[in-house]
C-alpha cells in the first residue's frame, strides 16, 4: 500500500529507539501519541525564552507568554472551527473537561429525577463523572446499548431521547472498537428534544477533521497528548450560551473579576473556568502539534490511517483464530482483538519482548468488556507515522506467540 507519510518518521526521534535490542514498533497511539521535534522544541523554547506567568504581568516576558498562550487558544478555535476563541477553555485533558461540564452544567441545569444519557462504549472518563453527578443531585444515568458489530443502537437512542433527558454524553470515536459514531446526526436528534450534547473527542481529533459548528455540538472535549501534543493540556469547547450560564468549576486566581470577603464576582469567558496558573507552555506546544497535523492535512491523515487499519485487519483475519471486537463499516484506526484462548496480558508481555508496544486489558472501558463477556483485549492503535511493515512484524510475532501456546 502507498505510504504518503513515511518521511515524517524522522520527525519523531523516539521511533529510532530500540526495545530489548529490537526496533521499537509503537502501536499504542490510542493511549498516547509520540511527539514530533517541533512540539518538544516549543516546550524547550517556552521555558528558555518566554517563561513568565501570564495575564497579570506588565513586563516583557509576561506579555510575550500571554500573547503565545492566547494565540494558542485562537489556533485551537480555528482548528475546531469554533466561532469565538472565548468558547475554548484549556483544561488538563479530556477527563477534566468532562468533569468540568458534569460539575458546572449539572449544577446549573440538572434537577432531581432528570436523566443523563451515555452509551455502552464510553471510556470511564465519560461514565464516572456522570455517576458522581447523579449521586450528588439524585439523577438517573441511562445507557444506550450497542449492536454486536460495535455500532450504536440508533433505534434505542431515539426511544431514549425523552423530555427528562438533560444531557447526552457520547464518544465521537470508541477507544476500543474504533467505531466512528454519527455524532452530527445524534446531535440533531438530541436537539429536537432540547437535549444538550457533550462529545468526547479524545480519539477523534487526531484522526478526523472536526468542525464543531457543522456538528452543532454543545460541548466537545479532547486531549493534547493523544494528538502529538504534550501531556497535561486539553481543551473543552463549549457554546457560549451554556458557558455564560454555568457556574465556575474551580475557584482561585484568574477566574475572578473582584474578590471581597463579602463576596466575589467572576471573570469573563473563558477565564471563568481557568482557575490558577494555566499550562501556558503546554498550550503553545499544543498549537505546534495542531499546526503540524494541519500541514499534513487531516483528510489525508484519515485516508491513510483507514487504509492502514484495513491492511492490519485483513492480516489479522488471515491468521485464523482471531476475534476482532468492533467491525463497524465506519471505523477509525483502532483494532481490539483476542488471539485464540491466550490471555491478552500474556500476548502483550511477549509482544513487548519483541519490541512491539500494544495495549492490553479493559482499556478503561469495563462496561464495554462486560457487554461482550470478556475481561480484556489486545489493542493495536495506529498513528500517521506507522507503516505497513510494522503490521507485518506484528503478524509474524503473533504467529510465533501462537506456537508457544
Amino acid at each position: 500500500m502507498e505510504v504518503p507519510f513515511r518521511h515524517i518518521r524522522n520527525d519523531f526521534p523516539i521511533l529510532q529507539e530500540k526495545v530489548y535490542g529490537k526496533e521499537l514498533i509503537y502501536l499504542d497511539n490510542a493511549a498516547t501519541t509520540q511527539k514530533p521535534k517541533v512540539v518538544v522544541e516549543a516546550i524547550e523554547q517556552g521555558y528558555y525564552k518566554t517563561n513568565a506567568n501570564i495575564h497579570r504581568g506588565v513586563h516583557y516576558l509576561s506579555m510575550r507568554a500571554t500573547e503565545a498562550h492566547e494565540s494558542a487558544r485562537a489556533c485551537v478555535a480555528r482548528f475546531l472551527n469554533a466561532s469565538d476563541p472565548a468558547e475554548i477553555v484549556f483544561t488538563r485533558g479530556t477527563t477534566e473537561a468532562i468533569n468540568l461540564v458534569a460539575s458546572s452544567f449539572g449544577e446549573a441545569f440538572c434537577n432531581e429525577g432528570d436523566v443523563i444519557l451515555c452509551s455502552e462504549m464510553e471510556h470511564h472518563s465519560n461514565i464516572v463523572p456522570w455517576q458522581l453527578l447523579c449521586q450528588r443531585k439524585k439523577l438517573q444515568l441511562k445507557v444506550i446499548p450497542i449492536l454486536d458489530n460495535g455500532d450504536l443502537d440508533r433505534q434505542a437512542l431515539r426511544a431514549m431521547l425523552t423530555s427528562e433527558v438533560r444531557l447526552l454524553a457520547i464518544t465521537h470515536v470508541s477507544n476500543v472498537l474504533g467505531t466512528i459514531n454519527p455524532v452530527k446526526e445524534i446531535i440533531r436528534l438530541a436537539h429536537e428534544h432540547n437535549i444538550a450534547v457533550l462529545i468526547d473527542g479524545a480519539q477523534a481529533v487526531p484522526h478526523v477533521k472536526v468542525d464543531v459548528l457543522d456538528l452543532d455540538a454543545d460541548f466537545y472535549a479532547f486531549s493534547g497528548h493523544k494528538m502529538y501534543g504534550p501531556a497535561g493540556i486539553g481543551v473543552l469547547y463549549g457554546k457560549r450560551k451554556w458557558l455564560d450560564q454555568m457556574p465556575p468549576y474551580q475557584g482561585g486566581g484568574e477566574m475572578i473579576a473582584q474578590v471581597h470577603f463579602s463576596g466575589s464576582t467572576w471573570n469573563e469567558l473563558p477565564y471563568k473556568f481557568e482557575a490558577g496558573t494555566p499550562d501556558f507552555i503546554g498550550s503553545t506546544a499544543l498549537a505546534k502539534a495542531i499546526e503540524y497535523v494541519e500541514h499534513l492535512d487531516m483528510d489525508a491523515i484519515a485516508r491513510y490511517e483507514t487504509d492502514l487499519m484495513h491492511y492490519a485487519t485483513d492480516a489479522l483475519l488471515q491468521l485464523g483464530d482471531v476475534r476482532i471486537f468492533g467491525t463497524s463499516v465506519h471505523k477509525s484506526a483502532v483494532i481490539s482483538f483476542q488471539l485464540g484462548n491466550i490471555h491478552p496480558f500474556d500476548v502483550g508481555t511477549l509482544l513487548d519482548r519483541m519490541g512491539l508496544a500494544l495495549r492490553t486489558g479493559h482499556h478503561c472501558a469495563q462496561p464495554l468488556m462486560d457487554r461482550f463477556g470478556i475481561e480484556g483485549t489486545i489493542r493495536a492503535s495506529f498513528a500517521v507515522y506507522n507503516v505497513p511493515e510494522e503490521v507485518d512484524v506484528l503478524i509474524t510475532a503473533l504467529k510465533r506467540i501462537r506456537t508457544m501456546f
